[in-house]
C-alpha cells in the first residue's frame, strides 16, 4: 500500500468526537485534497501537503516535550514531512518525533490521529496539512537535540499554554482525552 493510499485510509476512518469542533470538516478538506492532487502527500506539492506530527509524553503521563523550532522560534510538537520511505502516517510521525526528539523506543497511543490541524506555511507552499499523533516516551528516555531545533525542553501541562500557540494546546487538550 502506497503512503498515499494510507493517508486516505487513515483519514476516512478518523472520528472525531463532538467536542472535535472543526475536526469533521478538516477531515473532509484533507479528503478532497488528496482526491485533487496525486502529489498531496509530498512537499512539492504547491497547494499544500499533509505532514505527520507527535506530540511527546512523558513517561509518567505529566510533561510533554516540546522543540523550539529553528526556522519558526516557537515551540511545537516533534513533526514535519512525509518521506518516500514512510510507510503510512504513523510511521511518518513515529519517524519525526524520534528524529527530532533522539529519543528511541517511543510508540504511538492507540487510536489513530489525536487531531488535525490546518496552517498556512511561507510561499512556495500555501498548507501544511497536519495529521496530528501523541506518543508516549519509555522510562529513562533521554532526549537529544536535532539540528532542526534550537532547544528542547519539558514542560508540565499546565505550562504549555504559556509558551506554544492554540495548536499546541487543542492537541495537548486532545491527548489527555485519551491518557
Amino acid at each position: 500500500m502506497s503512503l498515499y493510499d494510507d493517508a486516505v485510509l487513515v483519514l476516512k476512518g478518523y472520528a472525531p468526537g463532538d467536542e472535535a469542533g472543526d475536526q469533521a470538516e478538516l477531515r473532509q478538506a484533507y479528503l478532497d485534497h488528496l482526491a485533487q492532487h496525486d502529489d498531496g502527500m509530498w512537499k512539492a506539492c504547491g497547494a499544500g501537503h499533509l505532514t505527520a506530527s507527535a506530540l511527546v509524553i512523558d513517561p509518567e503521563r505529566e510533561k510533554v516535550l516540546l522543540t523550539l523550532h529553528r526556522k519558526l522560534r516557537m515551540w511545537l510538537q516533534m513533526g514535519g514531512h512525509c518521506e518516500p520511505q514512510d510507510v503510512g502516517l504513523e510511521a511518518a510521525a513515529l519517524r519525526e518525533a524520534t528524529e527530532e526528539s533522539g529519543i528511541t523506543g517511543l510508540t504511538l497511543l492507540p487510536g489513530g490521529p489525536v487531531r488535525l490541524d490546518r496552517h498556512p506555511i511561507p510561499s512556495p507552499c500555501t498548507w501544511h496539512l497536519d495529521v496530528q499523533y501523541a506518543a508516549l516516551a519509555p522510562a529513562g528516555a533521554a532526549e537529544r537535540i536535532s539540528e532542526e531545533s534550537l532547544e528542547l525542553r519539558w514542560f508540565g501541562y499546565e505550562d504549555v499554554p504559556g509558551v506554544a500557540d492554540a495548536s499546541v494546546v487543542r492537541l495537548l487538550e486532545a491527548t489527555r482525552s485519551r491518557l
